[in-house]
């Protein structure tokens, strides 16, 4: 195998429950503190220590509320609510870190890009460059009942609205402050020199920004970009602007078709395929030795929740499947559950004819990923093969349990993983985007097509 830098994300969110429904139940667990800076911060500073890259942040801006068509499956089981505001928290990680990055989940469907703007510049400020942003574009119907859509817009018109949304933030971002606009001269009395600030005079389908951008350029102008998007619509999107996406899938072969045509789509565009870094999810379930792993992983799954794990599943299937005896073939009970299971599940394994009952059970600790297992060494073979197989450059590490699978991890697998040179021994720069790129590379890279926006 050919050895290359293995990235690490810690893939939480502000929530009970991320994907694995029910282990909130566990013990140990202590997701209830969710809520509170101290967890927050407490984990940041283990994960920097660690070497982890950042902490990912996902989000929802609706309940899930398919199943019995209703949320009260989603609130009893805590599936993604309550959920709290991923930006709330980045101030305070960045204060007691200096070089872990902070990825937030926000949907650009129900934000303005001048108002949008102006977060992520202020946060990226407040961590002297360390913000990135993963971009949506939501699929729920719950929040655009309550965001003032009423209805959703169509899958591949949210698309639309997302790339002028991208070239407005551009446009802010990248060239409406020259480099050296701000001066601070006590002497003249001159803090901005007003020449150097300009309009960026926007007129579209979606939006109409005339005026120059309210604040200041960050450390990265731009925060570092990430797309989540499978659909090939997703897929050009994530060519388009991204620099890391996010892939889901049950074994890497199923993925590195994915990675390879969002690649090939941004080669396509001028863009180096290299610069876009790909990541898949996982759980990590690790220990001193297989044995031991196998029997944790056996001991989390008696905690798993059916129910949490079908709100999940309902939702973006958009299929109610409470109403289906959970031990029926999905084959035959309904076929958009069907098509929607053979695409996700039957890669890990294609004799299985899936019931509910089958998927709930395998969404019962990390839900729709895969899992690895086993002992630091273990994971990390199964880590390289991944990466191989899939040319990934990394892993969004998502919890079974909280903080236990981020301390197994930094226990049993990051030593592994640096023994084999798979991790970087040094930060490189100080921004989220040299931790991607290396030293030097603070601002989008010269064939981002962000980057033609710029002055000068």
């Amino acid at each position: 195998m050919t050895a290359r830098t293995i990235h690490l994300n810690a893939f939480e969110n502000c929530s009970p429950v991320n994907i694995s429904s029910g282990l909130w139940r566990h013990p140990e667990d202590q997701s209830h503190r969710y809520k509170d800076l101290s967890y927050w911060t407490e984990l940041a500073t283990m994960l920097e220590v660690a070497g982890f890259d950042s902490i990912f942040l996902a989000d929802v801006l609706g309940m899930l509320d398919v199943y019995q068509g209703k949320p009260d499956g989603a609130l009893k089981t805590a599936t993604q609510v309550p959920i709290n505001d991923p930006l709330s928290i980045i101030s305070a990680m960045a204060a007691v870190t200096r070089n872990l990055g902070f990825a937030a989940t926000v949907s650009l469907t129900y934000e303005q890009p001048y108002s949008f703007a102006r977060k992520m510049t202020s946060l990226d400020h407040a961590s002297q460059g360390r913000v990135g942003w993963n971009i949506v574009t939501s699929y729920l119907d719950s929040a655009a009942r309550n965001l003032g859509r009423g209805e959703q817009l169509s899958h591949d018109e949210r698309y639309d609205r997302g790339d002028e949304f991208m070239e407005v933030l551009y446009k802010l971002w990248e060239g409406s402050w020259e480099d050296d606009a701000v001066v601070i001269d006590k002497a003249r009395g001159v803090y901005v020199d007003p020449a150097k600030v300009h309009p960026i005079a926007h007129q579209g389908r979606y939006f109409n920004v005339p005026d120059a951008f309210i604040a200041e350029p960050s450390p990265q102008r731009t925060p570092v970009l990430f797309q989540a998007g499978s659909s090939s619509r997703g897929q050009q999107f994530a060519a388009t602007h991204s620099e890391g996406v996010f892939v889901h899938g049950t074994r890497p072969e199923v993925i590195a078709p994915v990675v390879a045509n969002v690649r090939a789509r941004a080669a396509a565009l001028g863009r180096d395929p290299r610069s876009i870094k790909a990541f898949a999810v996982t759980t990590i379930i690790a220990a001193e030795t297989d044995g031991e792993a196998e029997e944790k992983y056996a001991e989390l799954l008696s905690y798993a929740d059916y129910e949490g794990a079908m709100v999940q599943f309902a939702g973006p299937l958009g299929v109610d499947v409470s109403k289906f005896d959970p031990d029926q073939p999905l084959t035959e009970i309904n076929p958009n559950a069907a098509h929607f299971a053979r695409h996700l599940f039957s890669d890990a394994d294609p004799d299985t004819v899936w019931t509910l009952r089958d998927i709930a059970h395998y969404m019962g600790v990390g839900g729709m990923g895969p899992k690895f297992v086993g002992s630091g060494k273990t994971i990390v073979d199964e880590m390289e093969r991944w990466a191989e197989i899939a040319d990934l450059d990394g892993f969004n590490i998502t919890y079974a349990i909280r903080p236990g699978t981020f301390v197994d991890t930094v226990k049993h697998v990051v030593p592994e993983l640096r023994r084999r040179g798979l991790m970087r021994a040094e930060h490189e720069g100080s921004t989220f985007r040299e931790r991607l790129y290396g030293a030097g590379q603070k601002q989008l890279r010269d064939d981002h097509p962000g980057r033609k926006y710029r002055r000068g």
